[in-house]
């Protein structure tokens, strides 16, 4: 069961858990191509709870002026929302936000908890998913973190005076929050590290794929891939496009494969990669980078596909690929396993504990053994065999839902949830 550093997903009976009011940061899912694990954890978690509505429990969300509001569809009708905030477009000050955004939320917490009981609630919470949380704002903070990076890669997130200082800023909140939720015991060994936050209020729980991530999505493979051009056999990356990646160690593993001479004649070489959801800007420095390496032709270009179309190309591909230098979620290789396709990626955060034997696991910035490993998830059946059958295995036992992450969160609300004043 879910506890302090203990881990999410027992299938034994759950007990009853009071409802809470929890106030929330909705804005992620307003740009969702900015924050995008961030807005998957949300929307993923807000449908669960509205699929298994809970006595007691509402919602005060808080949203950008100005962009649609993402929270009136289908998916969450079944969501008690006693309050829509609107709140001016930080995210325009870059990274003024990190600094301002502290007090602007501590200012539109004030009230948005008020006689949550006489709705039936034990107390409230304030939930933060993706950095921003309100500062002493009198509410219990939960906040999940989905990312380390502005800790584990300080020169590209602590670059100037204002990162540094919001940074620091977002560190004392979380230090402060009464309970921090992680999903992997290397996430949270990193958080006790990186940001000391006191052990017993770090709480795993699990992330899950999405509905439509699972083995069936490779019936849908070949349509899909005919759709986009794709050829017959790729990697793909569905990765996001900045500090966090090692694109460029995977161009140059891609330029000494394609210098050199195939593994196997039954398999065509070199290996082709897709890359998924690049933005214009990101796609053409991609292809600048790819030219200077000579691998050009060997990259494709997928854009940003809705959830069962990017589920088809992760079930369709030989390996999902993820280069990256730092990783805490580890959703893009949750996905894949779920879809029984095996994963290459850096031993770096989560990934050595989520992918475990179902991928390949090599160092970042080390083009030689990336090159290696791709090889042979590329051109070697019984390597690829191996690895798709551990992947599938590992989907099987896991057998994770959104259901269970949102059942595991109640758990951390009721257990800081405080009742309001007034």
């Amino acid at each position: 069961m879910t506890g302090a550093l203990g881990t999410g997903g027992s299938r034994s009976a759950p007990e009853p858990v009071p409802g809470v009011r929890v106030l929330l940061d909705a804005r992620p899912l307003q740009d969702a191509e900015r924050a995008p694990t961030t807005a998957t954890y949300l929307a993923e978690l807000l449908a669960a709870f509205a699929a298994d509505p809970l006595r007691g429990e509402s919602f005060a969300l808080f949203l950008q002026a100005g962009q649609p509001d993402p929270t009136t569809g289908p998916r969450i009708a079944g969501l008690e929302i006693v309050g829509r905030r609107l709140l001016p477009p930080t995210r325009l000050l870059r990274a003024g936000a990190l600094t301002i955004d502290p007090f602007l939320l501590r200012g539109a917490s004030l009230g948005a908890a008020w006689r949550a009981e006489a709705s039936g609630a034990v107390g409230s919470v304030y939930h933060a998913a993706g950095g921003a949380a309100p500062l002493a704002s009198g509410v219990p903070v939960v906040v999940t973190l989905l990312d380390l990076a502005p800790w584990e890669l300080p020169r590209a997130y602590q670059s100037t005076p204002a990162k540094r200082f919001g940074q620091r800023l977002r560190g004392r909140i979380l230090r402060d929050a009464a309970a921090v939720i992680v999903g992997s015991t290397a996430a949270a060994r990193a958080t006790r590290r990186l940001l000391h936050v006191r052990r017993e209020r770090i709480r795993i729980v699990g992330l899950a794929p999405r509905a439509s991530f699972d083995p069936s999505a490779a019936r849908r493979a070949a349509e899909e891939a005919a759709r986009l051009g794709l050829p017959e056999r790729y990697f793909v990356y569905p990765g996001r496009y900045d500090a966090r990646q090692d694109l460029g160690t995977l161009l140059r593993a891609l330029a000494s494969l394609a210098g050199g001479p195939a593994p196997s004649a039954d398999a065509p070489w070199p290996p082709r990669l897709v890359l998924v959801g690049a933005s214009p800007e990101d796609r053409a420095a991609l292809a600048r980078a790819a030219a200077r390496e000579g691998v050009g032709e060997l990259v494709s270009y997928a854009p940003y596909l809705a959830t069962e179309r990017l589920a088809a190309v992760v079930a369709g591909a030989r390996a999902v690929v993820l280069p990256l230098l730092s990783e805490v979620a580890g959703l893009p290789a949750i996905e894949a396993l779920a879809c029984g396709t095996p994963v290459v990626a850096s031993a770096v955060g989560a990934l050595p504990e989520l992918v475990a034997g179902a991928g390949i696991l090599v160092e970042p910035r080390d083009p030689a053994r990336l090159a290696a490993a791709l090889a042979a998830a590329w051109s070697d059946e019984s390597v690829h065999d191996r690895l798709v059958n551990e992947a599938r295995a590992r989907a099987a036992a896991a057998a994770r839902t959104w259901s269970d992450v949102a059942r595991e969160t109640r758990v951390v609300y009721a257990s800081v949830a405080r009742p309001s004043i007034g």
